[in-house]
């Protein structure tokens, strides 16, 4: 066996022009020669709140790479935030995904750190890491804080959610929402502080081994998040400086299994699904979603975070995160408890920390709710499948038939929702469609449609919704989503008509279209696609090659197809 050798080696060991010039150009001195390169990816921008934490702590990221015996090496990443890029960050997920794999394979890095923090920015620097395969960990930037509004700490996303409700149905006043507005101001960055998208992503990236035990819920600018940053950066340094396994071998099958439970058991984001999928992609595993509901039909819920809950994610972080609940799993065979963390311990090993006399996070015996918190449905109206959030839902509506409201895009349901002359009731169902992943095209969070106004105004607050988009990790309601075909590709979706009978009933994993198939077929004949109005570009390449959610939303030329086909080909180096 070939004695291990630093990938930057192949820039700057010689003495010839090109070794020099590769040496001069990265500043390295004699002193660091022939000690690893570790890139920092960095995600840092002022349009994204949610990474406004990284400035604290890079110091002790780069002083633990540096005490690992490397050498830090800082690089600029275009940065995903949800609050202000359109139509979603969910479109340039895969692209950030391209920039940090060909950042890394260009460049003579040994191992890499990814700064990430935000909805999409997580699973991008994961979806990298599986395709460059080299010692990797995400560095996760902390929980933003939780101001006080009418005498209770604000939830991200979910309290706003919730006060829209409240607007709409005319129960907060014109200064109370200016109010609301001045106070989630103060809440400043970092991630949201509720089990949405961004908090569910960092347990289930600690669950694949890819950031430290106690990331989740973390608050930004603790000293336990600048302790977390410096242990990162040792650890992937001495990874990469012993030839350690690369990020590709770290997320095994096992691990990703574990990460779908612990979804469930914290009533986390839909979204996570999408994400997992592609990485399981990436891996050239894939992930079936019938298997996905079956790791979740037995896992309750047990941590009380908001949406599904009533506390925020800085509460599930003290009452011991990952820990607690694989302590509280593992003795119920909720969990593999062998699968190793980043920290270097077993899951196992792990739940020997757990922090008892706390109420946030519970035990199977005595859940928040009980299982399913998530389920996989199919039927006619979804034959590739489709997701729901059962603990953000009204169970008086998991079975349920109703007429369908139809509207054909989001810009129609914004347009109609409030239609006083809209022929709507609490027994309809509400279709959302044209916002998959080709659709818009990057898949929006449009599929949480409000309770229209005259129904909100009598005091409904929930009805069944299905949409072929997604919805906030922080958002709740009986939603159907990510139904898949999509209706901009002719998925059953696009055939609905208003009126027609759909039934969602979730015992049985089913959601139907009651119409005759002879119908359908009439109406598929005469339909048309959507004009693309996006012919060059990013939305263009796109809208070309992306998958549908079951397949992760990731690019068909991303994808590994067989484990075999895997191989990390050198570059090839000499003069530019």
């Amino acid at each position: 066996m070939s004695p291990f050798k630093l990938r930057s080696a192949a820039w700057f060991d010689g003495d010839d022009e090109v070794a020099v010039l590769h040496r001069v150009a990265a500043g390295i001195t004699a002193e660091d020669r022939g000690r690893p390169i570790i890139g920092i990816a960095d995600t840092s921008s002022a349009l994204n709140p949610c990474q406004a934490g990284f400035a604290a702590i890079f110091p002790e990221l780069e002083r633990g790479i540096r005490d690992g015996g490397a050498v830090p090496v800082r690089f600029p990443v275009m940065s995903l935030g949800e609050d202000l890029m359109k139509p979603s960050a969910m479109l340039y997920r895969n692209l950030v995904a391209i920039e940090l794999e060909e950042q890394v394979r260009a460049h003579p890095l040994d191992g890499v750190v990814y700064l990430a923090n935000c909805d999409k920015t997580v699973p991008a620097a994961l979806l990298a890491a599986a395709s460059a395969r080299l010692p990797a960990l995400l560095l996760l930037g902390g929980s933003r804080s939780a101001p006080l509004f009418a005498g209770r700490r604000l939830g991200s996303g979910t309290d706003l959610w919730r006060a829209l409700e409240d607007r709409r149905a005319g129960a907060l006043d014109d200064g109370q929402w200016q109010q609301l507005e001045q106070t989630l101001t103060c809440a400043g960055g970092g991630s949201c502080n509720t089990m949405g998208t961004a908090s569910t992503m960092a347990l289930v990236t600690e669950a694949l081994a890819m950031a430290l035990p106690g990331s989740t819920g973390c608050a930004v600018d603790s000293p336990e998040l600048a302790e977390i940053a410096y242990r990162t950066g040792r650890i992937v340094a001495e990874a990469a400086g012993t030839g350690g396994p690369g990020a590709d071998e770290v997320m095994t099958a096992a691990a990703v299994e574990n990460a779908l439970r612990l979804v469930a058991a914290v009533g986390g984001s839909t979204n996570s699904v999408i994400h997992l999928a592609a990485v399981s992609g990436r891996l050239g595993r894939g992930l079936d979603l019938a298997e996905v509901d079956r790791l979740w039909a037995e896992v309750p819920l047990l941590a009380d975070v908001e949406p599904c809950g009533s506390q925020l994610a800085h509460d599930f972080h003290d009452a011991g995160g990952l820990a607690t609940l694989a302590a509280e799993m593992l003795p119920a065979g909720l969990l593999d408890g062998q699968v190793r963390l980043a920290s270097g311990q077993t899951v196992a090993e792990l739940a020997e920390e757990a922090v008892g006399s706390q109420s946030v996070i519970r035990p199977v015996t005595d859940p928040v709710l009980p299982a399913p918190t998530l389920v996989v449905v199919a039927g006619s109206l979804a034959p590739d499948g489709a997701v729901l959030k059962t603990a953000a839902a009204s169970p008086h509506l998991w079975q349920h038939t109703g007429r369908a409201v139809v509207f054909d895009d989001y810009a129609d349901m914004r347009a109609r929702l409030d239609d006083p002359e809209l022929p709507v009731t609490a027994e309809e169902v509400l279709v959302v469609r044209n916002c998959g992943p080709v659709g818009v095209p990057g898949m929006p969070e449009w599929g949480m449609a409000p309770i229209p106004a005259a129904l909100a105004a009598a005091g409904v607050r929930d009805m069944v919704r299905v949409s072929d988009g997604r919805m906030s990790g922080t958002s709740f309601g009986t939603v159907v989503l990510h139904v898949a075909p999509e209706a901009a590709i002719g998925g059953p979706l696009a055939l609905v008509a208003d009126g027609d009978l759909i039934c969602l009933d979730v015992a049985a994993r089913r959601l139907d279209l009651l119409v005759d198939p002879a119908e359908l077929e009439r109406r598929r004949a005469s339909w048309q696609p959507g004009v693309d109005e996006h012919l060059r570009g990013w939305p263009r390449l796109y809208r070309d090659h992306v998958s549908q959610a079951p397949l992760g939303c990731d690019l068909d030329f991303l994808t590994s197809p067989t484990q075999e086909s895997r191989r990390f080909v050198p570059p090839v180096v000499g003069r530019s």
